[in-house]
């Protein structure tokens, strides 16, 4: 339980017009930025909601955040948010049904608080992986999830690296979606790596392993895999030249690292001198420390989307922050200017 300012643990309506507004450039933030500008955490990833407050030079919103005996959860809104831009920073990341709850009750106070606008920040959309009916009788559980956010009270959503780019479009309200391709790159350039290759450990990530080939001027491979269970991975060949090369394994999260450790051993054995690999949201649940322990991998560099405890920090694995980009992308929303350069480029 935490007891500080803007972060303390402790019927259906009809959703109202959000009334267009201007306002003035105001790029350096302080007290103009913080006058109609809220900024909300949840328990999720405090220390990234930081981060964006200091960026962004505004404080954190006062909010209880607790459970009831019974473990229902608690939330209220201890300042005035009438009128207020308002940005709740809460990824739904493990344990995920306690974080999106979090979330959708901290919408549903925030809408009954009478705020202008309410934009969910969601670093990490949980709930992603079953974007399509691809078996009889499944759920299209992410399709869920976006009706349960806008009814709760979001009046558009920022997030990061979604699973499945068509996500985008189950939701029917305005979408940010910001990919750390920008972060990652600084973070290879200052490595030096020589000879690079760029590898997709599917078919499915092609698009994405493109544009950082093209924006690290690096090569291209793919490894062909077959998957026989949500877990576990059979690698099948590798579709373009790695043999000699420094090969960097892209993708969009890690839960339990099956995949990529079978794609960082197939390219070990098809000749790659080293693997790398850059993945955006760090769930490493399960086997997966165990399995990048003995792999093949060199360094796993992922970001705080998703908070890491501190056993699971170190070795391998470094750690990059989207602070400073999220902060960027939420002063844009907040005066209404575009985000696109933000992104310019990302789509190769």
């Amino acid at each position: 339980m935490h007891d500080t300012p803007g972060f303390s643990m402790g019927a259906t309506m009809t959703r109202r017009p959000v009334a267009r507004r201007r306002v003035a450039p105001h790029p350096q933030g302080g007290t103009r930025l913080a006058s109609k500008l809220t900024l909300f955490s949840g328990s999720a990833n405090p220390a990234l909601a930081q981060a964006i407050s200091r960026k962004l030079q505004v404080p954190l919103g006062d909010i209880l955040l607790g459970r009831f005996s019974e473990g229902e959860i608690r939330v209220k809104v201890n300042e005035n948010i009438r009128g207020k831009d308002v940005f709740v920073i809460q990824p739904t990341c493990p344990p995920p049904n306690e974080h999106l709850m979090e979330l959708l009750i901290m919408l549903d106070a925030m809408r009954r608080a009478s705020a202008q606008r309410i934009t969910a920040v969601i670093p990490y959309f949980g709930y992603a992986r079953q974007d399509r009916k691809d078996q009889p009788r499944v759920p299209i559980t992410a399709k869920l999830v976006a009706n349960l956010i806008t009814t709760a009270g979001a009046d558009r959503v920022l997030t990061m690296d979604l699973h499945a780019g068509q996500i985008q479009g189950f939701f029917d309200i305005p979408l940010d979606h910001l990919y750390a391709l920008t972060v990652f790159e600084g973070y290879i350039r200052r490595r030096g790596l020589k000879r690079l290759v760029v590898v997709s450990p599917d078919v499915g990530g092609i698009k994405m392993a493109r544009a950082y080939a093209k924006r690290l001027r690096a090569g291209l491979a793919i490894v062909d895999k077959r998957r026989d269970s949500p877990d576990t991975t059979a690698v099948m060949h590798i579709l373009g030249e790695v043999k000699g090369r420094t090969c960097l394994l892209i993708d969009d999260l890690i839960a339990t690292g099956s995949s990529l450790t079978e794609a960082a051993e197939a390219l070990t054995r098809a000749g790659a001198l080293a693997v790398y690999a850059c993945v955006t949201h760090p769930i490493l649940s399960g086997p997966a420390l165990s399995r990048l322990k003995v792999s093949p991998l060199k360094e796993l560099i992922v970001t705080d989307t998703i908070p890491l405890a501190a056993e699971k920090r170190g070795g391998k694995i470094a750690v990059v922050s989207v602070a400073d980009l999220l902060a960027e992308a939420i002063r844009r929303i907040h005066y209404e200017e575009s985000i696109s350069t933000l992104f310019d480029g990302v789509h190769g």
